[in-house]
């Protein structure tokens, strides 16, 4: 019988950060939103505490007076590396996996018997601790939603062992009947409130109803595939997530600014991001577009909202044509009249790079194969030295500030996996 694994670091970004900060651990810890806005992720310690998710980082010492809440900037450099080496023990393991989001990946347990699948989830928990140092809880079960939910006990539930298995019809309805139909993959608060006025309160609940009903009600194809997973029958495609259709990449500033140069070098920035995450998923892209936006909490201000885009001639990944394109919006939507509070860049009409239309006229493929040979370049030095070791010219703000010192970040921690500068030292 083929089994489902999904893979979950506790609390991510606060484990990335414990792994360098021992000293943390049994302490409420919190990561912060790009500006060190909000509380973005949580120890169970922080949790335990109250504090939720969002909650502005200015109120945590006036809600918890006395109490030491350690706090970190984002640090998705650090993050990223982390969890890609979780992803590589995964895919180490497992017969066959795809990884869902940045800290989860579905593993494909196929041939197990009931007995060797909590071993091979314990196995796999021991073999990240002992590697990487961050805990994961792993969920199975006969299909994706059932070991989403197994996930939820295994991280709850300390007798688990960081690894719950659903393999027998009782252990399907206990765990469904105990389970709130809002924490359900596929349902979440969209559905919640209705089904909740229909008296559905648990998995278990919705479980139970016949499928017609299901189908009746709801006339979703979705609903109709959760109810069928939650009653063992696996119908979610064994696949990974589509690519993006469009890639957006925009910030708020720490501060205000009608300068066009500090503007331009913001934009310059978020277009490189967005070739970056173009590359990676080996696409291009047909359009750019860029946007601007006041502060809306400053109604003694002009407010001001615009957008507008830019065909490129032929589909392009280059940071070079993309920066250069997203630089034409922004000269045609600026006014100098106003204070910017934020601003964005965002790829649209994304395809395949494998499958480009070339412009007859004006294709040159020398001097294409040559961008792609830069992009390459620098995209190698970037993930070897570090991010931001090579920058167009445009991108560079004044006195040698980077890109990610234009956003606050006054709690960042370093990035020792990846940067030789922030390198540990040992006495």
């Amino acid at each position: 019988m083929k089994y489902y694994a999904i893979c979950d670091c506790d609390n991510c970004y606060v484990s990335c950060e414990r792994v360098f900060r021992p000293d943390l651990e049994g302490k409420p810890v919190v990561v912060l939103s790009n500006n060190d806005g909000c509380v973005v992720a949580r120890s169970a310690e922080a949790k335990r505490l109250g504090i939720k998710a969002g909650t502005p980082y200015y109120q945590l010492g006036r809600m918890f007076p006395g109490v030491k809440i350690e706090a970190f900037s984002s640090n998705y450099e650090l993050y990223g590396e982390m969890t890609g080496r979780v992803m590589t023990i995964i895919r180490d393991m497992a017969p066959e996996c795809f990884r869902y989001s940045i800290d989860e990946a579905f593993a494909v347990l196929d041939g197990f018997n009931v007995d060797e699948l909590h071993e091979w989830g314990t196995a796999l928990h021991d073999r990240v601790m002992q590697s990487v140092g961050m805990p994961v809880s792993i969920g199975i079960a006969p299909t994706k939603t059932m070991a989403k939910m197994a996930s939820h006990y295994a991280k709850k539930y300390a007798g688990y062992g960081h690894c719950c298995v659903i393999d027998t019809e009782e252990r399907r309805i206990k765990a469904e009947q105990l389970y709130p139909i809002g924490e359900v993959w596929g349902i979440g608060r969209r559905y919640q409130a209705r089904l909740e006025s229909m008296g559905i309160r648990t998995a278990y609940d919705f479980a139970s109803h016949a499928r017609s009903w299901v189908s009746a009600t709801f006339r979703t194809v979705i609903m109709e595939r959760t109810w069928a997973e939650l009653n063992g029958v696996d119908c979610i495609p064994d696949d990974i997530p589509a690519k993006k259709k469009s890639i957006c990449t925009s910030r708020s500033f720490r501060d205000m600014t009608s300068d066009f140069d500090t503007l331009h070098t913001h934009i310059a920035n978020f277009a490189a991001r967005c070739a970056e995450k173009a590359r990676r998923q080996r696409s291009v892209a047909t359009v750019v577009g860029v946007f601007v936006d006041t502060n809306h909490f400053r109604t003694d201000l002009t407010q001001y909202w615009n957008m507008t885009e830019q065909t490129l001639r032929m589909p392009s990944a280059s940071t070079i044509e993309i920066v250069k394109a997203a630089t034409a919006c922004l000269k045609r939507i600026y006014r100098a009249d106003v204070m910017y509070k934020k601003a964005g860049v965002i790829l649209m009409g994304v395809v395949p790079d494998n499958a480009i239309q070339t412009d007859l006229f004006t294709f040159d493929a020398d001097r294409h194969r040559q961008m792609q040979s830069l992009d390459s370049a620098v995209d190698r030095l970037n993930k070897v030295e570090g991010t931001e070791t090579v920058v167009l010219s445009s991108q560079q703000y004044g006195k040698g500030q980077k890109f990610a010192d234009a956003i606050r970040r006054e709690r960042k921690s370093q990035c020792p996996t990846t940067r030789w500068t922030d390198i540990i030292k040992l006495k």
